[in-house]
Protein backbone atom coordinates (compact mmCIF):
# COMPACT_ATOMS: atom_id res chain seq x y z
CA UNK A 1 0.00 0.00 0.00
CA UNK A 2 1.02 3.43 -1.17
CA UNK A 3 1.22 6.81 0.55
CA UNK A 4 -0.17 8.05 -3.19
CA UNK A 5 -2.86 5.56 -3.38
CA UNK A 6 -3.80 6.43 0.14
CA UNK A 7 -3.93 10.52 -0.94
CA UNK A 8 -5.82 9.78 -4.18
CA UNK A 9 -8.26 7.51 -2.25
CA UNK A 10 -9.06 10.29 0.43
CA UNK A 11 -9.61 12.62 -2.68
CA UNK A 12 -12.05 10.57 -4.41
CA UNK A 13 -14.18 10.21 -0.75
CA UNK A 14 -13.98 13.79 0.02
CA UNK A 15 -14.58 14.91 -3.47
CA UNK A 16 -17.47 11.75 -4.05
CA UNK A 17 -15.92 11.99 -7.65
CA UNK A 18 -12.63 10.64 -9.48
CA UNK A 19 -12.88 13.30 -12.12
CA UNK A 20 -13.32 15.43 -8.83
CA UNK A 21 -10.26 13.99 -7.20
CA UNK A 22 -8.43 14.16 -10.49
CA UNK A 23 -8.35 17.61 -10.01
CA UNK A 24 -7.74 18.31 -7.07
CA UNK A 25 -4.57 16.18 -7.37
CA UNK A 26 -3.11 17.43 -10.08
CA UNK A 27 -2.71 14.15 -12.44
CA UNK A 28 -5.34 12.08 -14.96
CA UNK A 29 -8.25 10.13 -14.34
CA UNK A 30 -7.26 7.26 -15.23
CA UNK A 31 -4.16 7.05 -12.58
CA UNK A 32 -7.17 8.21 -9.68
CA UNK A 33 -8.82 5.25 -10.87
CA UNK A 34 -6.29 2.67 -11.44
CA UNK A 35 -4.76 3.75 -7.49
CA UNK A 36 -8.53 2.70 -5.99
CA UNK A 37 -8.40 -0.19 -7.83
CA UNK A 38 -5.09 -1.28 -6.40
CA UNK A 39 -6.21 -0.48 -3.04
CA UNK A 40 -9.41 -2.59 -3.71
CA UNK A 41 -7.54 -5.62 -4.80
CA UNK A 42 -5.12 -5.23 -2.04
CA UNK A 43 -7.65 -4.90 0.45
CA UNK A 44 -10.00 -7.33 -0.80
CA UNK A 45 -12.85 -5.04 -0.32
CA UNK A 46 -14.89 -2.71 -2.53
CA UNK A 47 -14.25 1.05 -1.49
CA UNK A 48 -16.68 2.86 -3.94
CA UNK A 49 -19.92 2.21 -5.58
CA UNK A 50 -19.71 3.81 -9.12
CA UNK A 51 -22.56 5.84 -10.30
CA UNK A 52 -23.80 8.15 -12.90
CA UNK A 53 -22.99 11.09 -11.00
CA UNK A 54 -19.51 9.99 -9.28
CA UNK A 55 -18.99 7.63 -6.38
CA UNK A 56 -20.52 6.52 -3.31
CA UNK A 57 -18.46 5.13 -0.25
CA UNK A 58 -18.89 1.97 1.18
CA UNK A 59 -18.87 1.08 4.78
CA UNK A 60 -15.61 -0.05 4.39
CA UNK A 61 -14.47 3.04 2.60
CA UNK A 62 -15.94 5.14 5.85
CA UNK A 63 -13.67 2.77 7.81
CA UNK A 64 -10.73 2.96 5.96
CA UNK A 65 -11.06 7.05 5.99
CA UNK A 66 -10.89 7.36 9.54
CA UNK A 67 -7.21 5.46 9.61
CA UNK A 68 -6.07 7.30 6.28
CA UNK A 69 -6.98 10.42 6.96
CA UNK A 70 -4.46 10.98 10.21
CA UNK A 71 -2.06 8.79 8.37
CA UNK A 72 -1.43 10.85 5.39
CA UNK A 73 -1.25 14.50 7.37
CA UNK A 74 1.37 12.82 9.67
CA UNK A 75 3.42 11.39 6.49
CA UNK A 76 2.68 14.98 4.67
CA UNK A 77 3.78 16.99 7.91
CA UNK A 78 6.99 14.94 8.39
CA UNK A 79 8.18 15.37 5.16
CA UNK A 80 7.53 19.22 5.54
CA UNK A 81 10.06 19.12 8.53
CA UNK A 82 13.14 18.65 6.00
CA UNK A 83 11.39 20.95 3.36
CA UNK A 84 14.03 23.83 3.32
CA UNK A 85 12.66 27.49 4.27
CA UNK A 86 11.81 29.28 1.26
CA UNK A 87 13.85 32.15 0.44
CA UNK A 88 13.40 35.92 2.17
CA UNK A 89 12.87 38.42 -0.38
CA UNK A 90 14.45 41.43 -0.49
CA UNK A 91 13.52 44.70 -2.57
CA UNK A 92 16.39 47.21 -2.68
CA UNK A 93 16.15 50.99 -4.39
CA UNK A 94 19.16 52.13 -6.35
CA UNK A 95 19.68 55.38 -7.99
CA UNK A 96 20.82 55.71 -10.82
CA UNK A 97 23.62 57.73 -10.63
CA UNK A 98 25.72 54.92 -7.96
CA UNK A 99 28.91 53.77 -9.46
CA UNK A 100 29.56 50.11 -10.38
CA UNK A 101 32.64 49.72 -8.54
CA UNK A 102 31.31 50.91 -4.95
CA UNK A 103 27.71 49.15 -5.41
CA UNK A 104 28.90 45.45 -6.51
CA UNK A 105 30.63 44.44 -2.95
CA UNK A 106 27.25 45.65 -1.21
CA UNK A 107 24.86 43.50 -3.51
CA UNK A 108 27.05 40.22 -3.41
CA UNK A 109 26.21 39.31 0.54
CA UNK A 110 23.05 39.22 -0.56
CA UNK A 111 22.88 37.83 -4.02
CA UNK A 112 25.60 35.27 -2.80
CA UNK A 113 23.15 34.65 0.39
CA UNK A 114 21.18 30.92 -0.41
CA UNK A 115 18.18 32.18 1.69
CA UNK A 116 17.26 35.53 -0.31
CA UNK A 117 15.96 36.46 -3.24
CA UNK A 118 17.10 39.97 -4.13
CA UNK A 119 15.22 42.18 -6.12
CA UNK A 120 16.43 45.46 -7.30
CA UNK A 121 14.37 48.55 -8.33
CA UNK A 122 14.50 52.15 -9.23
CA UNK A 123 15.18 54.32 -5.99
CA UNK A 124 11.46 55.88 -6.03
CA UNK A 125 9.68 52.31 -6.91
CA UNK A 126 8.28 50.49 -3.12
CA UNK A 127 11.43 48.36 -1.78
CA UNK A 128 12.43 47.50 1.55
CA UNK A 129 15.13 50.10 1.47
CA UNK A 130 17.18 51.97 -0.98
CA UNK A 131 20.81 53.39 -1.52
CA UNK A 132 20.39 56.84 -2.27
CA UNK A 133 21.77 60.46 -1.50
CA UNK A 134 20.90 61.99 1.74
CA UNK A 135 19.17 64.59 -0.26
CA UNK A 136 16.66 62.34 -1.80
CA UNK A 137 15.61 61.05 1.34
CA UNK A 138 12.11 61.28 3.03
CA UNK A 139 11.24 63.24 6.32
CA UNK A 140 10.31 60.06 7.68
CA UNK A 141 13.43 57.72 6.43
CA UNK A 142 16.39 56.80 8.12
CA UNK A 143 19.72 57.14 6.86
CA UNK A 144 22.59 54.75 7.29
CA UNK A 145 25.65 56.44 5.43
CA UNK A 146 28.04 54.46 2.98
CA UNK A 147 30.54 56.64 1.23
CA UNK A 148 30.61 60.69 1.24
CA UNK A 149 32.17 62.02 -2.24
CA UNK A 150 32.95 65.29 -4.39
CA UNK A 151 32.16 66.55 -7.78
CA UNK A 152 34.15 67.41 -10.84
CA UNK A 153 34.04 68.55 -14.06
CA UNK A 154 34.42 65.84 -17.13
CA UNK A 155 36.14 67.35 -19.99
CA UNK A 156 36.92 66.29 -23.46
CA UNK A 157 40.37 64.79 -24.01
CA UNK A 158 42.12 67.65 -25.59
CA UNK A 159 40.35 70.57 -24.37
CA UNK A 160 42.00 72.99 -23.23
CA UNK A 161 40.71 73.65 -19.84
CA UNK A 162 42.09 70.55 -18.71
CA UNK A 163 45.42 72.56 -18.90
CA UNK A 164 44.51 73.62 -15.66
CA UNK A 165 45.09 72.06 -12.52
CA UNK A 166 41.89 73.46 -11.09
CA UNK A 167 38.75 75.12 -12.02
CA UNK A 168 36.31 77.40 -10.48
CA UNK A 169 32.80 78.00 -11.49
CA UNK A 170 33.74 81.37 -13.74
CA UNK A 171 35.35 78.70 -15.65
CA UNK A 172 32.29 77.27 -16.69
CA UNK A 173 30.21 80.52 -18.02
CA UNK A 174 29.96 79.82 -22.21
CA UNK A 175 30.82 76.50 -22.10
CA UNK A 176 29.05 73.87 -23.76
CA UNK A 177 27.24 71.61 -21.10
CA UNK A 178 25.92 68.20 -20.46
CA UNK A 179 23.00 68.20 -18.33
CA UNK A 180 22.23 64.90 -16.19
CA UNK A 181 18.73 63.48 -15.85
CA UNK A 182 20.09 62.30 -12.43
CA UNK A 183 21.35 64.80 -10.95
CA UNK A 184 20.26 64.81 -7.10
CA UNK A 185 21.80 68.21 -6.36
CA UNK A 186 20.05 70.05 -9.07
CA UNK A 187 18.17 72.50 -7.19
CA UNK A 188 21.33 73.42 -5.45
CA UNK A 189 23.28 74.33 -8.85
CA UNK A 190 19.84 76.35 -10.17
CA UNK A 191 22.42 79.71 -9.41
CA UNK A 192 25.57 79.78 -10.70
CA UNK A 193 25.64 83.52 -11.90
CA UNK A 194 25.36 83.04 -15.09
CA UNK A 195 23.05 80.98 -17.72
CA UNK A 196 24.35 77.20 -18.87
CA UNK A 197 24.62 76.68 -21.68
CA UNK A 198 23.19 73.17 -21.68
CA UNK A 199 23.57 71.42 -25.58
CA UNK A 200 22.87 68.01 -24.32
CA UNK A 201 21.19 65.80 -21.55
CA UNK A 202 22.19 62.35 -20.84
CA UNK A 203 20.12 59.72 -18.92
CA UNK A 204 22.84 58.11 -17.72
CA UNK A 205 26.24 58.96 -16.40
CA UNK A 206 27.61 56.45 -18.38
CA UNK A 207 26.07 58.35 -21.59
CA UNK A 208 27.10 61.80 -20.01
CA UNK A 209 30.62 60.15 -20.00
CA UNK A 210 30.34 59.04 -24.13
CA UNK A 211 29.34 62.52 -25.12
CA UNK A 212 32.04 64.21 -23.08
CA UNK A 213 34.53 62.06 -24.63
CA UNK A 214 32.89 62.44 -28.34
CA UNK A 215 33.17 66.24 -27.58
CA UNK A 216 29.93 67.20 -27.67
CA UNK A 217 30.26 69.39 -24.42
CA UNK A 218 31.49 69.01 -20.61
CA UNK A 219 29.39 67.98 -17.50
CA UNK A 220 29.70 68.04 -13.72
CA UNK A 221 29.28 64.77 -12.16
CA UNK A 222 29.85 62.57 -8.69
CA UNK A 223 33.66 62.31 -8.65
CA UNK A 224 33.37 58.40 -8.17
CA UNK A 225 30.92 57.47 -11.34
CA UNK A 226 34.17 57.92 -13.61
CA UNK A 227 35.70 54.75 -14.39
CA UNK A 228 39.67 54.58 -14.11
CA UNK A 229 39.77 53.98 -17.99
CA UNK A 230 37.48 57.28 -18.75
CA UNK A 231 38.68 59.04 -21.57
CA UNK A 232 38.26 62.13 -20.02
CA UNK A 233 40.21 64.88 -18.39
CA UNK A 234 38.38 65.50 -14.51
CA UNK A 235 39.30 68.61 -12.63
CA UNK A 236 37.96 70.05 -9.14
CA UNK A 237 36.17 73.06 -9.13
CA UNK A 238 37.56 75.15 -6.39
CA UNK A 239 34.65 77.28 -5.34
CA UNK A 240 31.66 74.70 -5.72
CA UNK A 241 31.45 73.44 -2.15
CA UNK A 242 29.11 70.39 -2.94
CA UNK A 243 29.49 66.91 -1.89
CA UNK A 244 27.10 64.13 -1.76
CA UNK A 245 26.59 61.95 1.16
CA UNK A 246 25.42 57.96 -0.16
CA UNK A 247 23.83 55.59 2.07
CA UNK A 248 20.93 52.89 2.97
CA UNK A 249 17.72 54.73 3.04
CA UNK A 250 14.77 52.83 5.27
CA UNK A 251 11.72 53.98 7.00
CA UNK A 252 11.81 54.75 10.65
CA UNK A 253 8.79 52.35 11.50
CA UNK A 254 10.83 49.49 9.66
CA UNK A 255 14.07 49.65 11.87
CA UNK A 256 14.73 46.53 13.70
CA UNK A 257 12.97 44.24 11.25
CA UNK A 258 14.49 41.66 9.81
CA UNK A 259 14.54 42.57 6.62
CA UNK A 260 16.15 45.45 6.91
CA UNK A 261 18.37 43.79 9.62
CA UNK A 262 19.67 42.20 6.87
CA UNK A 263 20.33 44.78 4.64
CA UNK A 264 22.26 46.80 7.08
CA UNK A 265 24.62 44.01 7.83
CA UNK A 266 24.87 42.88 4.11
CA UNK A 267 26.66 46.87 3.87
CA UNK A 268 28.70 46.79 6.86
CA UNK A 269 26.05 48.33 8.91
CA UNK A 270 25.23 47.27 12.47
CA UNK A 271 21.27 47.77 12.81
CA UNK A 272 20.27 50.98 15.03
CA UNK A 273 19.17 51.01 18.22
CA UNK A 274 16.21 53.05 20.05
CA UNK A 275 18.85 56.01 20.66
CA UNK A 276 20.22 55.77 16.76
CA UNK A 277 17.09 55.62 15.30
CA UNK A 278 15.83 58.92 17.10
CA UNK A 279 18.80 60.83 15.88
CA UNK A 280 18.36 59.95 12.49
Amino acid sequence: MELRELRYFLAVYETGSVTAAARRCFISQPSVSAAIAALERELDTVLFARHRKGVAATAAADVLYRRARPLVDDALSLKALFEPTPAAEVTLGLMRSLDIPRVLPLLKPLTQAGDVRLFLVEADAPCDARIVSRSMTDKDEAFAPLWSEGYVLALPPRHELRLKSQLTLADLEGLPLIGRCNCENADQTGDLGFKPQIVAVATTEEWALALVEAGVGATVLPEGVVPPDARVATRPLADLGLRREVGVAYRQADAGSATVTRILQAVGHAPPGPASRRAA
